[in-house]
């Protein structure tokens, strides 16, 4: 899915809202559990009550690789099942050494075929490269992200400039605004106006509203620009808004609340 089309469909959902599908077996409903696959049930009904709403579905790989090849079943039932005309991420922070990397590439863009996929950029060019060279296809590099941890290293003092300033502008010399993105954390609010000021037209995937704590209205006001630019995850506070035989209901409700908070800024 290139740019524009991703563009488009933001203008025509009038909506910025990625739902992350971080699916815990341990979590969904207890009348689920009795189904052959009740990963893919959840997300399944998740999907349907969610897809008016959303641009975009985000897996977190852990989530499927903690269940061992069912898990890995669960999740290439629920890619295949996600509308084609809805993005969707990979979340796997994947980065390694070239050729490594290349086979990561070829697991998140071939065998299972996602749009996207994160990448943790700090082996350097060579581990993030590979994952540039498919066409219609995304990584989504980590900037600066949301965790407590996040301090640890990403905004250490460089001189003159932070450590995730530094490689937010070197990633982005890797590739064009047609093929990365980054993942820069909600909660991070006092730094997202200067991000957007140092990436202009990148598209940014922005996780942390609702459950984290981050605002909608502050992420929207600094990151937002003429092609929109931005997809908003959302997980817990959608997917676990009911646990009970109306949970897609009440993830609908919750989906259409962001949605139309997310209306009025576009």
């Amino acid at each position: 899915m290139n740019h524009s089309q991703i563009t488009e469909n933001i203008r025509k959902k009038q909506s910025l809202l990625c739902v992350g599908l971080d699916t815990d077996i341990n979590k969904i409903p207890k009348h689920l559990l009795k189904e052959a696959d009740p990963v893919f049930e959840f997300n399944k009904a998740l999907i349907d009550a969610t897809k008016e709403f959303a641009v975009a579905y985000k897996l977190n790989t852990a989530f499927y690789e903690a269940q061992g090849i069912n898990g890995w079943i669960s999740l290439d039932k629920t890619l295949a099942y996600i509308p084609k005309d809805i993005f969707t991420i990979a979340d796997a922070k994947r980065g390694d050494i070239g050729n490594t990397s290349e086979q990561y590439a070829r697991t998140f863009f071939y065998t299972y075929p996602f749009d996207s996929v994160t990448v943790a950029p700090y082996m350097g060019k060579d581990s993030v490269s590979p994952f540039l060279q498919f066409d219609g296809k995304w990584a989504i590099v980590l900037g600066l992200t949301s965790n407590v941890g996040s301090a640890d290293f990403q905004l250490l003092n460089c001189g003159t400039e932070f450590l995730f300033n530094k490689v937010l502008q070197k990633v982005a010399s890797w590739g064009t605004i047609n093929n990365t993105m980054f993942v820069v954390g909600a909660t991070q609010s006092q730094r997202l106006k200067e991000i957007r000021h140092l990436l202009p037209e990148h598209f940014f995937l922005i996780p942390g509203v609702g459950a984290q704590g981050g605002d909608l209205d502050s992420v929207c006001r600094n990151t937002l620009n003429k092609n929109a630019g931005i997809l908003i995850n959302a997980s817990r506070n959608i997917i676990y808004a009911g646990n009970d035989a109306y949970f897609a209901e009440a993830a609908a409700n919750e989906a259409y609340k962001l949605q139309t908070e997310m209306k009025r800024y576009l």
